[in-house]
């Protein structure tokens, strides 16, 4: 993370438990640029395997939430308790529309959890406990899916007979995926990928 770099508008979020280098007390998102090329075959293959809707199943503590969403308005009594049950079941409807739609094949272009797939004992913890986040800084390198994943170059590639070039950008929380990006070179391994982190904001 850049030093003195602030979070852009919009995307800055409060995380919850004590603050350190993998917890900061808010949410930097950086653009990167990630280009993959090799042979065209091989190509598509990951074109296609990186292909999703670029959601992650996580569960959801529906007790928990309304609880949150009841505590600052509790002196408010009953009609309190209605409004927070109200939010739950718009949330619950709003959680069952992702799950729904995360089995479908999507239009994000790099969906890490495709790729590299949070296992369920992980998923049953929720995206805030420190186990799951320890995991996708483990496996990921970054402790959020992927945001504004979009193809901004698809060509053959000219040096090369018979290759192929695509470039991604997206934006990562806080750090530059690493993690992600090792594996998929060992797993890739005709494939190269090369990351560049924009800072420039774009």
């Amino acid at each position: 993370m850049s030093e003195g770099k602030k979070a852009r508008p919009g995307f800055a979020r409060t995380h919850q438990g004590p603050r350190g280098p993998w917890n900061p007390c808010h949410t930097d998102w950086l653009r990167h640029l990630l280009t993959v090329s090799g042979p065209a075959a091989e190509v598509e293959e990951f074109r296609a395997a990186a292909k999703g809707t670029g959601a992650v199943p996580w569960h959801l503590d529906l007790d928990a939430e309304e609880a949150r969403l009841f505590a600052p308005m509790a002196t408010e009594g009953a009609d309190a308790r209605a409004l927070a049950r109200e939010l739950r079941a718009i949330i619950a409807a709003r959680h069952d529309r992702v799950l729904a739609s995360w089995a479908g094949p999507g239009t994000c272009p790099l969906d890490l959890h495709r790729l590299i797939p949070v296992p369920n004992a992980i998923l049953a913890l929720g995206d805030d406990d420190p186990a799951a986040q320890a995991w996708l800084r483990t496996h990921w390198g970054t402790t959020q899916k992927l945001r504004h994943v979009r193809i901004v170059e698809e060509n053959a590639d000219r040096r090369l007979r018979r290759s192929a070039r695509i470039a991604i950008e997206f934006w990562s929380a806080d750090w530059t995926p690493w993690q992600a990006i090792l594996r998929l070179r060992r797993e890739w391994a005709k494939l190269v990928f090369a990351i560049q982190p924009r800072y420039d904001d774009g």
